[in-house]
């Protein structure tokens, strides 16, 4: 059956025809809609925009051209989705030439000088300008207070170094109409943790960036093991040659998470078994250390945790990379100076005969739509304009992929399954394995037709520490010194690709022998605008619905704080239209109340947000970017177990969010939250005003919700958004 009878036999095409909820097409008109220098619209609507977009992928190909913009596009319409700067920029060059089709890219190493943090700015300024977010580690700088080289004086730390990289990205304005967005990531070990994970208590410190720990496994086993946990870093030239030499009480020996360019070009000392001579600066209780993790996230939902030795464990470029930064989401974990290009597959699409007993997914049509989706974004590498050249070349030689599917919670609703069950684990599970065998697949096919990623061919010369990571090497007779092509290491020694193949045996065989179009093919993105705006609404990425009428903040231009907007789920819009058009969320009235299937995250456990989580991780070769939401009043010492939890399912990642209206405000508010919550305002005559937080208020000649004026006053961004 060829894609045009499977759309016209598919009850799917009468769901893709409901109209975009004014919100929704409000979002699509400020992201993505493309304009003139004037404003005036070239895009006239959601239908040219994915012409645009399918025109320029499909005219990377060397021929054909028409055949695969028809192809593309007749994706785009069945929830195909690349990510935010393809959909915007794709196509756009005549109307803004420097802007970037990637939205995922990590800094190279800030190395601990002067004029390495200073540049490395510099390449970020370029980098968000071009419309990119972007990710470093900054625990490769020393701790405050650590003697400066030269200058007879201590340092200020690696935070104050990151106040400059916050406003770099707040000045900057980021092209194609999205504000810039950075990560932060740093070391369980640093001295300066402690204060990296009370950062953001300081009202409006950092909020350009997003912040996540590097947590090691033997952090976690000393935290288990209620263990001391030393706060370190490598000693410098100068304090060696101070010292005599690495010697010291306070000195241990480990091995550097950084690679070895970076341990040579910063002159730490070496013993013969490759270990770096560290200081330790203070010995803390690991227990009490969690702690502050865990009372910070409960109170300021941060700092995040990345399980970063499971990512190096189980980075499909194991023996050419070494990971510690993530895209500013969390769901790209890259090396220095690599970046990746996303999509996302709208789920809904694929449901037929919804909210009924006869309700099933479409497999048949997903894996078509999956392999055109894979070829698709492909061809964003060869149009990625990413601004600086060490991107491109890294993008270019690994060619990686970040594939993923969103609108999970609000399909699971459509197929008659809560969120969490037993049958909502079954179903990620079996589509994520789908999302892998077509994306590999296709990349094998891909490979045989334009050529494999270049790494591939690329010839590599075993190491001891190669040896020491896949010790099944020297059962296949592989010796240290050996010559052994990427496409090998890549497909035979990866875990992930060893977990593939108790699939498809065959398929990866082949991979290694011709060596796979790209090295990484998915990820899950949190897809907050694209599944507002041309998801009608449908639950963000592979999170349950947040709440079924509820209120988006957003930013609108002009206005001086953010906006709150009424939206309604995607699945009941289609409910109200097939099944009953009185039905509403929380009534009283019998015959207007939604089944239980329609679950919320307030509906959802924590654990049962990290066990979907987990079903998908088992076949995502990436990470995934999800946050497990808790009610305002889950008890802290529940709340506290749960990275615990996440680490023992292998996740690769945990981010969790609490809504505390003292701190801030989240994108995605309850309006039942904001009637229960006051805010005080101190007037000009000093006297005092409670207002609840869904009142509206005059002030500065705009109306603002008063929570939105109270987050926007207490952080500074009034008047600067």
């Amino acid at each position: 059956m060829d894609t045009r009878a499977l759309i016209e036999n598919s009850q799917v095409h009468a769901l893709v025809k409901e109209p975009l909820q004014k919100t929704s097409q409000d979002m699509w008109d400020q992201k993505y809609c493309l304009k003139d220098g004037d404003g005036n619209a070239v895009d006239k609507d959601v239908t040219a925009t994915f012409k645009r977009v399918a025109k320029a992928l499909a005219a990377v190909e060397e021929s054909k051209q028409s055949y695969w913009e028809e192809q593309f596009l007749w994706a785009l319409n069945l929830g195909a989705t690349p990510a935010g700067r393809i959909i915007a920029n794709a196509g756009a060059n005549e109307y803004k030439p420097a802007t970037s089709t990637i939205n995922c890219t990590v800094s190279g190493t800030i190395k601990d000088s002067m004029e390495s943090i200073l540049t490395k700015n510099l390449d970020a300024g370029l980098t968000l300008k071009a419309g990119c977010g972007i990710g470093y580690e900054f625990s490769t700088l020393r701790p405050s207070g650590a003697m400066v080289s030269g200058s007879g004086s201590s340092t200020s730390g690696p935070l104050s170094f990151m106040d400059i990289f916050d406003k770099t990205c707040s000045t900057v304005s980021s092209a194609g109409g999205r504000r810039g967005a950075q990560m932060a990531t740093f070391d369980i070990s640093h001295p300066d943790v402690m204060d990296f994970i009370k950062v953001k208590r300081e009202d409006g410190r950092l909020r350009h960036f997003n912040l996540s720990l590097l947590i090691t496994d033997k952090f976690i086993q000393a935290v288990k093991a209620k263990e001391y946990w030393p706060l370190i870093f490598p000693l410098s030239p100068k304090e060696v040659e101070m010292r005599n030499g690495p010697i010291g009480d306070d000195v241990v020996w480990k091995k550097c998470p950084w690679d070895d360019a970076h341990i040579k070009n910063s002159g730490y000392t070496c013993n013969e078994e490759g270990l770096v001579a560290y200081r330790v600066y203070k010995i803390v209780s690991a227990a009490e250390l969690w702690d502050l993790i865990m009372q910070s996230n409960y109170d300021f939902a941060e700092p995040g945790f990345i399980m970063i030795d499971r990512v190096n464990n189980q980075n499909n470029n194991w023996w050419c990379e070494s990971i510690r930064a993530t895209n500013p989401c969390g769901e790209q974990p890259l090396p220095p100076e690599n970046s990746c290009l996303l999509g996302s597959i709208n789920l809904t699409k694929f449901i037929r005969n919804p909210f009924t007993d006869a309700a099933c997914f479409d497999y048949e049509l997903f894996d078509k739509v999956l392999a055109i989706f894979t070829r698709m974004i492909d061809n964003v590498v060869e149009i990625n304009g990413l601004p600086l050249e060490r991107q491109r070349e890294e993008l270019v030689r690994k060619r990686r992929h970040g594939m993923g599917f969103y609108g999970l919670g609000s399909a699971l609703a459509m197929l008659g399954i809560k969120y969490g069950s037993t049958k909502s684990i079954d179903f990620t599970d079996k589509t994520s394995m789908h999302l892998a065998l077509i994306g590999w697949t296709t990349g094998l096919q891909l490979a045989k037709e334009k050529g494999p990623a270049p790494i591939m061919n690329e010839q590599f010369t075993v190491t001891e520490r190669m040896m020491t990571l896949r010790p099944e090497m020297a059962s296949d007779g592989i010796n240290v010194g050996d010559k052994i092509k990427g496409s090998v290491l890549h497909a035979r020694y990866s875990r992930y690709m060893q977990q593939i193949a108790t699939v498809d045996g065959e398929l990866v065989a082949n991979l290694a022998e011709v060596g796979a179009r790209f090295t990484h093919h998915s990820s899950i993105a949190p897809t907050g605008t694209i599944a507002l705006s041309l998801g009608n609404n449908v639950s963000n990425g592979i999170e349950p619905t947040f709440s079924h009428e509820y209120s988006r903040n957003i930013i609108r231009e002009g206005k001086k704080t953010k906006q709150k907007t009424d939206v309604i789920s995607f699945e009941l819009i289609v409910y109200r239209s097939l099944i009953n058009s009185k039905a509403r969320p929380n009534t009283y009235e019998p015959t207007w109340k939604l089944p239980e299937y329609f679950t919320t995250a307030s509906d959802v456990t924590p654990e049962e947000h990290v066990n979907v989580q987990a079903a998908a991780q088992h076949w995502i070769d990436s990470s995934i970017s999800k946050t497990a939401n808790v009610p305002s009043d889950y008890p802290y010492d529940k709340f506290k177990d749960i990275y615990l939890y996440a680490h023992s399912k292998e996740l690769k990642g945990c981010t969790t969010f609490r809504f505390n209206p003292e701190v801030f405000q989240g994108v995605l508010v309850k309006n039942e939250d904001l009637a229960k919550t006051e805010y005080q305002f101190t007037l000009s005559d000093g006297s005092i005003v409670n207002v609840k937080g869904d009142e509206e208020i005059a002030y500065d000649g705009e109306l603002h919700t008063a929570a939105n004026l109270f987050d926007a006053l207490k952080e500074g961004t009034y008047g600067k958004l």
